[in-house]
This record gives structure tokens, sequence and C-alpha cells, in this order.
């Protein structure tokens, strides 16, 4: 069984894919000899940096929806994963000349690139052992997540009555499904892929929406944040879940604007909380099983 390493690595393995992509270059991505011992025991995935902070991650949905994905596998013990960023603003040479612009998330594999979001979400579910169980067929749950991240960038665009409406709606539909379910998480009390890629899309709602709109999910939508309670709890969510303050700046740099000098200097914070009856309904249920 493979070990589980799990988070950003230090700088001597953010080195060895640096060394991995020059070789790769010479070797036009073929396979190699070891250049280190445990190269072929590990996954290593490629995730954009933060823009504010090149050790960070940064606040690419769909590097972190991948990395949840991989990290509940890596906890399965069914492959050992390692985690490294790339700044795309200033991205070492080696990177370029290999990937050319293609941006993280990137996943090598036994010295296999893989590139593009498609082919990333095909390769873990058809590649990796264990893989195929995330990847779960409902068209209910796809259904009614479809489009809420669309209606989210509507919002932050027009900022006006109607779009956070559409918005709201949209959220309000969840909770309904959350709540016809009755189990932690979208499918069923175990996380599938559909899991890892909402609650990261309920993230950047929750700390740009009320950073560039006021917009908050409101205290009623109960069902909605019992589930965002339980994604708080697992490693799978606060590992990959970038800070705040880069959700914000992620946003701003598409709006053609940049953090001010104070806010980059800040340190950084993770929005979790949830609204205090959710809490202590938790902690209710917490202290019966105890007993």
């Amino acid at each position: 069984m493979l070990v589980f390493s799990a988070c950003i690595p230090n700088n001597s393995d953010r080195l060895f894919v640096r060394t991995y992509l020059l070789v790769a270059q010479v070797h036009k991505l073929a396979y190699f000899s070891y250049l280190r011992l445990n190269f072929y025991s590990y996954h290593f995935f490629i995730v954009q940096a933060s823009t504010i902070d090149g050790r960070r991650k940064g606040a690419c949905l769909f590097c972190q929806e991948y990395f949840m994905d991989l990290y509940l596998l890596a906890e399965l013990k069914t492959i050992s994963l390692k985690v490294t960023t790339v700044d795309m603003l200033k991205p070492p040479p080696d990177f370029r000349s290999n990937f050319d612009s293609t941006p993280p998330p990137i996943l090598i594999d036994r010295g296999q690139a893989i590139l593009e979001n498609e082919k990333i979400e095909r390769y873990i579910m058809k590649n990796i052992p264990g893989g195929h169980n995330l990847f779960v067929s409902d068209k209910e749950t796809a259904t009614v997540i479809e489009n809420l991240y669309s209606k989210f960038k509507l919002m932050l665009t027009r900022r006006d009555d109607a779009s956070k409406k559409a918005l709201l709606n949209q959220l309000r539909n969840i909770n309904k499904h959350l709540e016809t379910r009755g189990s932690r998480f979208l499918t069923g009390d175990t996380m599938c892929c559909f899991d890892c890629e909402l609650m990261p899309k309920l993230q950047h709602i929750r700390v740009a929406g009320k950073y560039f709109a006021d917009f908050e999910i409101p205290d009623d939508m109960t069902a909605l944040w019992m589930y965002m309670y339980n994604m708080y709890q697992l490693d799978a969510f606060t590992q990959s879940c970038p800070a705040d303050q880069d959700i914000i700046n992620h946003y701003k740099l598409q709006q053609g604007t940049k953090m001010k000098k104070h806010e980059e200097l800040e340190t950084p914070t993770y929005t979790t909380s949830i609204p205090a009856f959710i809490s202590a309904t938790n902690n209710d249920n917490d202290n019966e099983n105890d007993h």
C-alpha cells in the first residue's frame, strides 16, 4: 500500500517536479530512468498558485475539484499524492517548454502528463485505482447543480436584484434536493464527484459574493448549510481550499483591478463559519452519538 502524503510539498519536491519537467523535455514525455527512487510511486498534481503569494494554492475551481478527487483517493491509500504549485504569471521556463500555454491543473502519473480538464477527469475515473467509485451517475443531482456558477458570474457582473434572485433560486433548488435526499452529501453519505464540483463553487459564492455584491446564502437554507458544515469537516476540502484573499483577487483580476497593498499583506483567512443554530444542532447530534 502506498504511503499517503497530503499537502503542498516542500521546496525539494517543488524542485523535483521542475527537474522532471526539464528531463521530460529531453525525453519528450517518454518513460525514463528513475530520477528519484519513489518517482513512480507518486501521482504529481500541479495546481495554479496564488496570484498574491506563489507558495499558496490559487483559486482555480478545476484545480480544487480534482485536488479533492485525488485527495479522497489518497486517503483510501490507493495512490500517494504530491501537489505542487505553478505561478502562471511567472512560470518557470521548463514549464513553458513542456506545456506551452496550458495552465494547471496538470496530472503526472508515472511519467505521463495528462492535460486539459476533461482528460484529467476521465483519467481519474478510468485509470486511477478506486477513481470509478467517485464518478456516480445521478441525472437529478447533475441537473440541480448545473448552471450554478454561470448564475453566480452573472450576478457578479450585473449586481442587480434579478441576477441575485436567479442565484438564490438555484441555491434553493439545491437546498430542496438535499432536504429530499436526507443525506450528508449530494448523492448519499459518501462523497462523490458532484460534491467535489459543487463545494468549491459554494465557497466562491460565499466569499466573492459577499465581497463584491453583499450577497449571502440565507440562514433558512438549513439543508444547504448542514451540507457545507459537513464539507468543512473534511480534509479533502480544507487542504485544497484557497484563502479568501485569493478567491477575491481571482475575480478582481477578471475585472481588471488589483488587490491593494495592505490586502496582499494580510494574513490569509479561510471562511468556514456557519450559522450558530446549525453548529448547535450538530453539537447536539454529536453528543447523542457519544452516549
